[in-house]
């Protein structure tokens, strides 16, 4: 397969915008001049369930004016927060997405309704819909989500003026976003439009053939971006865990009302559930590729209470290409896909054949992650090869990003990713190779993987082909250690000891090449960015197109007082090595 063209993808990214942005004026023009062909709701019949976690105790706090979105705090006192500068474009969306009702609902206290009333008629009176951010398709689908999720709390105990205004606002928001699909709208905002048009039709009285309308669009949505082994056009876990929280309470909805819900929804929720599970480690979190950032247990833990089928996580996605390796106590997941395309890759990291590794409930080697909330220059240098546990040729990444139509995303990278698996009595044994260097470099990665038997080693060697001579090619293979492993350099620089906080200890050497230590960043804590380290490798790739490596565990955890080195911990080390 050819590389990408750049300037070709732009103009025909371009141009579809356009012709999608065309079709969309041309259907609302008509909409405005025949009225008489969409009858507007006056009811609302239902109110689907909310999945996602609330704080009865920032109820409080919204009423004394303190907004803790996406990582900010803003005050307030006393006005409107519809008013105030956003403290970041983050903050704003969550603010204009009205996700907070969940918490002002967990209170059950009037004065709590009394001020998401308030809230929300200000929003409709001053028609605070008109400013930019709300009006993107998801944040304006979020917010007809939460407002039908949670119109409990804002219908009980108010006037049957503020009913038909409500009902209004939200048919109102309902035809803009059906108008947005009609239009150039793309990649996850689509869906997310889709969900949010489909829990409307459920949840208000509109006509049976609107409903069925878009219930067929949902579904043929959902077969284009959930692939067959269940893992979404974007490859980012994070849009996993986003789509199933809203798919399931929408299941829910057609079966309260006594519908047969929509065959794409079920299947794509069947899909999606065991893929979720190839990315978890031993604690609980999940990989870092493509976007994925904080694992947010509570959300997971919902999750986890609706799979039914609970079985064995994926081991070989080949459609959204992630491998999951697992012996003994010790799991390996591979990212072994080219980048997505397009505004799939709005979020995508050139990551290509990176890997992270965990023995038990501790993870050894992550990526940097992904942070929504910090600043551009940060998102941007985590997308990076360098940000990913692989090799980075010449202080390249393997994937250009470029921007298109205001966003920034991949717009050449691998496009001939293959990868294979076997089992044998060794252990588990994985291959891989990539072409993001053959047009910039003339280089292709291979990266081959054994996991041993009992888990007890994992052995690497990673290839540098090239096409044609040349003098040299910097190489730098790098492992980012997750901030719980302690890592200690041996005076010689040829291997590294690493302390993991379950009390085992692993060794790491890549023999007769000098290993470093350097400092990394970690951006998947719960606590925010935390600083950690990252075992790193430097060499040429021509001199040397072949380097070997191994990590293998030297002792267990102690039952004991703390981890214990010992010469038989040494020798199944050595028994385990390969």
């Amino acid at each position: 397969m050819s590389v990408w063209s750049e300037r070709g993808g732009l103009a025909q990214a371009a141009v579809a915008r356009a012709a999608l942005k065309t079709r969309g004026q041309c259907v609302g023009l008509m909409r405005r001049l025949l009225p008489f062909r969409r009858k507007a709701a006056t009811r609302l019949l239902f109110a689907p369930h909310d999945l996602r976690t609330a704080d009865p105790t920032a109820a409080a706090d919204i009423y004394s004016g303190y907004y803790a979105f996406a990582g900010r705090t803003l005050s307030t006192h006393g006005d409107s927060p519809f008013d105030a500068e956003p403290p970041s474009e983050a903050w704003a969306e969550a603010l204009y997405g009205f996700g907070w009702l969940r918490h002002l609902r967990a209170a059950e206290t009037a004065l709590a309704r009394a001020n998401a009333r308030a809230l929300v008629e200000d929003f409709m009176a001053r028609r605070r819909e008109r400013n930019l951010i709300a009006r993107r398709p998801l944040v304006a689908s979020r917010r007809l989500i939460a407002l039908l999720s949670h119109s409990p709390l804002l219908l009980e105990g108010a006037d049957h003026a503020f009913y038909e205004r409500f009902v209004r606002h939200v048919s109102r928001l309902t035809d803009r976003l059906t108008l947005m699909l009609a239009g150039a709208v793309e990649g996850q905002a689509r869906l997310q439009c889709l969900i949010a048009v489909c829990f409307a039709t459920i949840c208000l009285d509109v006509p049976d053939s609107r409903r069925r309308r878009y219930e067929l669009a949902l579904s043929d949505e959902l077969d284009q971006q959930i692939l067959p082994d269940g893992g979404h056009l974007s490859r980012n876990p994070r849009l996993l865990i986003d789509v199933l929280l809203d798919l399931l309470p929408l299941r829910e909805t057609f079966a309260a009302r006594g519908l047969e819900p929509p065959r794409g929804v079920i299947l794509a929720v069947e899909r999606m559930m065991p893929h979720l599970r190839l990315f978890r480690h031993g604690d609980g979190a999940l990989a870092l590729f493509n976007g994925m950032g904080t694992t947010p247990p509570d959300l997971m833990a919902t999750l986890a209470a609706y799979d039914d089928a609970r079985a064995r996580p994926v081991e070989q996605a080949i459609y959204s290409g992630y491998s999951r390796l697992s012996c003994g106590r010790s799991v390996v997941i591979v990212d072994a896909g080219a980048p997505p395309r397009g505004a799939y890759s709005v979020e995508a990291h050139a990551g290509c054949l990176s890997f992270e590794f965990s023995s038990g409930a501790c993870r050894i080697l992550v990526n940097c992650g992904a942070s929504r909330l910090g600043p551009p220059e940060l998102r941007e240098a985590t997308r990076t090869t360098a940000a990913h546990s692989t090799v980075t040729l010449d202080d390249r990444s393997s994937a250009v990003f470029g921007l298109v139509l205001g966003e920034r995303r991949i717009v050449s990278g691998p496009t001939d990713v293959r990868a294979a698996r076997q089992e044998n009595e060794a252990g588990q044994e994985w291959v891989g190779s990539h072409d993001g260097y053959r047009r910039s470099l003339g280089a292709v990665h291979t990266r081959r993987l054994l996991l041993a038997r009992d888990g007890a080693s994992l052995s690497g060697e990673d290839e540098i082909t090239l096409a044609q001579p040349r003098a040299s090619l910097p190489a730098t293979l790098r492992f980012h250690l997750h901030p719980g492993v302690k890592p200690e350099l041996d005076p010689e620089g040829s291997s590294a000891r690493l302390a993991l906080a379950n009390g085992e200890i692993w060794l790491f050497e890549a023999p007769g090449m000098p290993i470093s230590l350097e400092e990394s960043l970690f951006l998947a804590s719960a606590d925010g960015r935390r600083r950690s380290d990252q075992l790193v490798v430097e060499f040429d790739a021509v001199a040397q197109h072949q380097l070997h490596w191994r990590f293998r565990r030297l002792a267990l955890p102690s039952r004991g007082t703390g981890p214990q080195t010992s010469a038989a911990g040494e020798a199944d080390g050595d028994a385990t090595a390969h």
